[in-house]
């Protein structure tokens, strides 16, 4: 069965004959006829280790920076006793996340022709999530030195920052479709050329609100799993690098016809995105493993998950998302369920019942774990594992259709 979006199209884009990314542009003089840099898999492998080259050259100075001006990580009320001694490690880390991904997704990423809407998309989804990010870790900073409550930005405001971006998403997929999919539509794990679209183009609304709901929750989900010395950003690393591997098929005319997944001329090139993702966390890790020497913060988490749900809506894969980050998904739920429940048994039982009866030890879910006796590193290193059977689980979706 072939995918009918791709009839009339040619197998691939034609070979860059103009500078179309910077290092393009900076080698032609000197090897006018390279053509390496037309490979997309060669990109990407460069995007992966020019990512862990800038975080190895640019961490130890932003740490020792963060060190010196004092950006130590707030120690919340209610963690377990184990992190109390973490008050003393510099948070924002997250701003090495983030020029480890940009530096390497400029000078890699295609920038003319049909890959460049996925690139700049996922670029400016990830700054304007960290820069939100940001803003929220200098107002927890500043707080805690004027001797306020530290809850940084005001969380109606943060939320209002995250739903302008998904709506903005939204709306544009939605008006400019970016690929020959209708641009309000979304496919199904496990089964073959289904695609979901409204019936009528009014409904296309319940569709920029589908993405809203991705980008903010999948967002906030990594947020949440930010809990423990390395455990979000070994999740996003393998996150991003199973969603390297679907978009490289999904952008390529033969891989998707034979696995019989809806073709996206272009998508391929958020490969070379997803790599200096995975670069950079891995590249991280070396600071933020236990013990952690630094902290990614909401700078760091929150363009992770701006990250990694723009990719999942970029390629149509919304629902895969849920599969790929099985883990953030139970974080997040643990947390919900934890207040709901609190709330409603409070409200029937009392306070005093509520505090016994509560659904986990503590929420989220890693947490929890700690309080049951598990050494931070044994939890951390768990749930890395859960993390790829997930993905080994969203891999196999290929093939089981």
């Amino acid at each position: 069965m072939r995918d009918p979006s791709v009839a009339a199209l040619p197998q691939d884009d034609p070979p860059a004959l103009t500078p179309s990314y910077v290092l393009h542009f900076l080698l032609q003089q000197l090897a006018p006829d390279i053509r390496l840099l037309n490979y997309i898999t060669f990109r990407a492998a460069g995007a992966f280790v020019t990512a862990l080259l800038v975080s190895f050259l640019v961490g130890p100075s932003i740490v020792r920076r963060l060190r010196a001006l004092a950006v130590n990580q707030v120690v919340r009320e209610g963690t377990p006793a184990t992190h109390a001694g973490k008050g003393s490690t510099p948070t924002m880390g997250g701003l090495i996340i983030l020029a480890a991904t940009i530096v390497p997704a400029l000078l890699w990423g295609r920038y003319t022709g049909r890959g460049a809407p996925y690139m700049l998309i996922a670029l400016l989804c990830m700054a304007w999530m960290g820069g939100i990010g940001f803003l929220d870790d200098y107002l927890k900073l500043k707080q805690k030195r004027e001797g306020k409550k530290n809850e940084g930005l005001v969380e109606r405001y943060k939320l209002a920052g995250q739903v302008t971006a998904g709506l903005a998403l939204g709306f544009y997929l939605w008006l400019f479709p970016i690929s020959t999919l209708p641009g309000a539509s979304t496919t199904l794990p496990f089964f073959k050329y289904v695609l979901i679209v409204p019936s009528i183009p009014i409904l296309g609304l319940l569709y920029v609100g589908f993405v809203t709901f991705v980008l903010t929750g999948a967002t906030n989900a990594v947020n949440i799993t930010d809990g423990l010395d390395g455990l979000a950003t070994g999740l996003t690393a393998i996150a991003a690098g199973t969603f390297g591997i679907f978009a490289y098929l999904i952008g390529r005319v033969d891989t998707s016809e034979y696995l019989l997944i809806f073709y996206l001329r272009g998508a391929a090139e958020l490969s070379v995105f997803c790599a200096a993702v995975l670069g950079a966390c891995i590249g991280f890790l070396w600071y933020n493993t236990f013990p952690a020497q630094v902290f990614m913060g909401d700078t760091g988490s929150l363009a992770l998950g701006g990250a990694v749900s723009a990719v999942a809506i970029l390629l149509k894969s919304e629902f895969l998302l849920l599969i790929i980050g099985g883990v953030y998904v139970a974080e997040m739920m643990s947390v919900i369920l934890q207040r709901s429940v609190f709330k409603l048994r409070k409200r029937r039982h009392g306070l005093e019942y509520a505090q016994k009866h509560r659904v986990f030890l503590r929420a989220p879910l890693h947490h929890h774990f700690e309080m049951k006796g598990w050494p931070e590193t044994q939890v951390v290193i768990r749930f890395w594992i859960l993390g790829i059977l997930c993905a080994i689980v969203a891999l196999s979706t290929l093939k089981l259709r």
